[in-house]
């Protein structure tokens, strides 16, 4: 594989990446200023004297043009600034609106949250992989047994009809009155106490990674059977390669693309938030922070966490593609048209 190919491969991806992200920041910011409702109207109140708005706005700028105010915050989100939230913490969806005081950095709140998403993130993807990847890899190995199949069938079938929301619900009810072991909330940092952190974090790992499992199962199984159909499988049979030769040299590593891109997507997904799992949970991650601020109308908080939530997930599939291009070489061909 050619270092300089692969490289331009990366450049290239790259700046899709950043084209869509420079997309995404201006239908964010758009669609922020089209929503009903002022900001200096959720910042002081409906019945706030005019000359108290006229201060706010010229403090923020809010009376310059749309194209004017939309640079001033793409520069100072590239510099770190994602502005002022209206609450320093917002511990509950429907809480009143705090008062100006209780006002912090953004950044400093999704700093102190992304601890607990991150953590949720990997507990989720991993159970999801650890589970999915092998029981699909057996389905399409396995694809003329009718139990192994059925099974297959069945388990991907219940896992992606089942809500997390419902399965979550489910959970909080049988956790809360059987005393089983986990427990629902009660969240506390990793480094400050490992066991009950982990206590508190494996119920919404599971509620998250169910769906993840059963795309993992049918994503694998269907990639092994597309691989088993090649020819060259034919191919290795007739020059007596064993059968686990046969699955280490060409199926797994044939069959790696969809998953990866559909590992990709699962974990770009979390890492932006998953916030009903946070809300059930209360767990005070990135998720639920977004969450309550679009109750409370904290247009600065929903406008940065949505562009933070796409950079994860634009993020997450650039490192997908430059694996495509390090597990298929050929990958990078086509991409280089």
């Amino acid at each position: 594989m050619s270092y300089l190919r692969l490289f331009r491969f990366a450049i290239e991806r790259l700046a899709s990446a950043l084209l869509t992200l420079l997309g995404v920041s201006i239908l964010v910011f758009t669609a922020i200023h089209l929503i009903p409702g002022s900001y200096e109207a959720v910042m002081l109140g409906p019945q706030a004297p005019e000359a108290a708005r006229e201060r706010l706005r010229e403090k923020y700028g809010l009376d310059d043009p749309l194209p004017q105010q939309y640079m001033r915050w793409l520069l100072a989100f590239l510099g770190g600034d994602m502005g002022i939230a209206l609450c320093r913490s917002q511990q509950s969806i429907g809480q009143q609106a705090c008062e100006n005081a209780d006002q912090a950095p953004i950044i400093a709140e999704f700093a102190r949250r992304a601890p607990a998403t991150i953590q949720l993130a990997f507990m989720a993807a991993g159970m999801a992989n650890l589970v999915g990847i092998p029981l699909g890899i057996l389905a399409g190995l396995s694809a003329g047994s009718r139990g192994v199949r059925g099974t297959s069938r069945a388990i991907s079938a219940l896992g992606m009809g089942i809500p997390s929301f419902v399965l979550g619900t489910l959970f909080v009810y049988v956790f809360s009155v059987h005393d089983l072991g986990l427990t629902v909330g009660g969240y506390v940092p990793l480094s400050e106490d490992p066991e009950t952190n982990l206590r508190a974090m494996v119920l919404p790992a599971i509620t998250l990674s169910v769906f993840g499992t059963a795309l993992f199962a049918r994503t694998t199984r269907d990639a092994v059977l597309t691989v088993l159909a090649e020819p060259y499988i034919m191919a290795a049979v007739a020059r007596g390669e064993s059968p686990g030769q046969i699955v280490r040299r060409h199926v797994l590593r044939n069959a790696a693309i969809p998953v990866v891109t559909v590992s990709a997507v699962n974990m770009g997904y979390l890492l932006g938030g998953a916030a009903i799992a946070e809300l059930l949970f209360s767990v005070p991650g990135f998720g639920w922070y977004v969450l309550a601020a679009i109750h409370k109308r904290d247009y600065a908080v929903v406008q940065a966490g949505v562009l933070v939530a796409a950079v994860a997930f634009v993020g997450v599939n650039l490192l997908a593609d430059l694996a495509y291009a390090i597990i298929d070489p050929r990958t990078i061909r086509r991409g280089l048209g």
